[in-house]
């Protein structure tokens, strides 16, 4: 969440909103915000110094009862005093929940060296990776391919659970299993993050924490009668991780690694990618997360995106890295990079990674903060990325690798989790 004592100096608001106005958000939502905080404060106010009046009537009544003189007056006084403290702090209590709700529609503050733009075609390349292969053939493009091998069904799925879901069979699952065990010990062994399991369900708190609601509460699947929903991603796990907490100093940044299906209900987005299994309503992702000193923040972000395209080096994929304009980054991140992968069978790159900075605003949603010695706590900064989507990984090497009569060649980091298969 935006501070709001930043909010109300000059500056402040001038910068944020031009970029509620970048991002494509009503910057009267900044007017009403602050007008319910002006009376929230003023409702306080009025109420303590009222309390206050009773404080000192209830010492006179005090005084007179000891004294055996009559205090009625004072009494009745007192009780009116009281029912207006009361009925002010009430409305301050109604004004303070305004407050946070229109507070918690807000979204980040982006970074300066964010693009401006209006939607996707204002973002900028930054960089580009790997030649693009020429073939000697039309390429198809992955849900074609799997489906005449046999690897994967739609069909099945579709009759099992719906649209938007798969079955994965033979050696594509087995390459799966690889993509999730290759990216793994490459993020634990030579980019130094931990690994932790994490809950696959969390509750509203947690989804509050990350900026998932209220905004994208519709975009989510929950559990019928509980207070669960099925993670996105595991950002949403992990990152609640340290809600609640003060942490040391000397422990950042704390880096972690985490494997998890996903969950995504895209509503609104029917109708777009419906074909192969690029956007579907349950994936594996690698997740990278970062908990690190604002003032090492940027260089953690920037080193995180390259450990997420070291996966695409490895395993050769052509890819390029976009920096995300104001009206197409997420509404928790100050800055993003998307990798986009090659994919020939759709002659396009298409995303395979978001690696988003957030500055403190997750952490004051989920209060994290740390403490230097003898400082006051602050809020941490928190950082994630995809370090890569699975499904997303599986459908480039399908399409890059494709052979003429149909098979796919495994790519030689892939080689050693793939018992000894060379092709499928």
């Amino acid at each position: 969440m935006i501070d709001l004592k930043e909010l109300e100096k000059d500056e402040y608001y001038k910068r944020y909103s031009q970029c509620l106005i970048n991002r494509s958000f009503d910057p009267q939502k900044l007017e009403e915000l602050l007008g319910l905080n002006k009376e929230r404060k003023r409702l306080i106010s009025e109420a303590e110094s009222f309390k206050a009046q009773q404080n000192k009537m209830s010492e006179v009544i005090a005084k007179l009862k000891k004294e055996k003189a009559d205090a009625s007056k004072q009494i009745s006084e007192m009780q009116e005093l009281s029912s207006k403290v009361k009925d002010l702090f009430s409305k301050a209590a109604e004004a303070d929940k305004r407050v946070t709700e229109v507070h918690a529609t807000l979204p980040n503050l982006c970074h300066e060296s964010t693009p401006v733009g209006k939607a996707e075609d204002g973002n900028k390349e930054v960089r580009r990776w790997g030649e693009i292969r020429k073939f000697s053939f039309k390429p198809k493009e992955h849900g074609e391919l799997g489906t005449l091998r046999g690897l994967l069904d739609l069909e099945r799925a579709a009759k099992v659970a719906g649209a938007r879901f798969w079955f994965l069979l033979g050696d594509l699952a087995l390459m799966e299993r690889a993509l999730i065990n290759f990216m793994l010990d490459i993020h634990t062994t030579k980019h130094g993050y931990k690994e932790i399991m994490a809950p696959y369900m969390v509750n509203t708190n947690s989804m509050f924490g990350v900026g998932q609601f209220p905004k994208f509460f519709e975009e989510s699947f929950h559990v019928q009668g509980t207070d669960y929903h099925l993670i996105p991603t595991s950002e949403a796990s992990v990152t609640n991780y340290y809600a609640q907490e003060i942490l040391d100093e000397e422990i950042l940044p704390q880096k972690f690694v985490s494997f998890s299906p996903c969950f995504r209900a895209e509503a609104g987005a029917y109708g777009k990618d419906t074909k192969g299994i690029l956007r579907v309503h349950q994936f594996h992702k690698v997740e990278l997360l970062k908990f690190t000193h604002p003032s090492k923040s940027c260089e953690e972000h920037e080193a995180l995106t390259r450990d997420a395209e070291e996966i695409l080096k490895a395993l050769e994929l052509p890819y390029r890295t976009m920096a995300l304009c104001t009206g197409d980054i997420g509404f928790s991140a100050a800055k993003c990079y998307d990798l986009e992968a090659w994919l020939p069978g759709q002659n396009a790159y298409r995303e395979i990674s978001s690696c988003s900075v957030f500055d403190d605003f997750q952490a004051r949603r989920a209060n994290i903060r740390f403490r230097s010695k003898g400082g006051k706590p602050q809020f941490v900064h928190t950082i994630n990325g995809s370090g890569l989507a699975i499904g997303r990984t599986l459908i480039a090497i399908i399409e890059n690798y494709q052979q003429e009569d149909g098979s796919i060649e495994i790519p030689t980091a892939l080689l050693p989790y793939m018992h000894g298969k060379k092709s499928i």
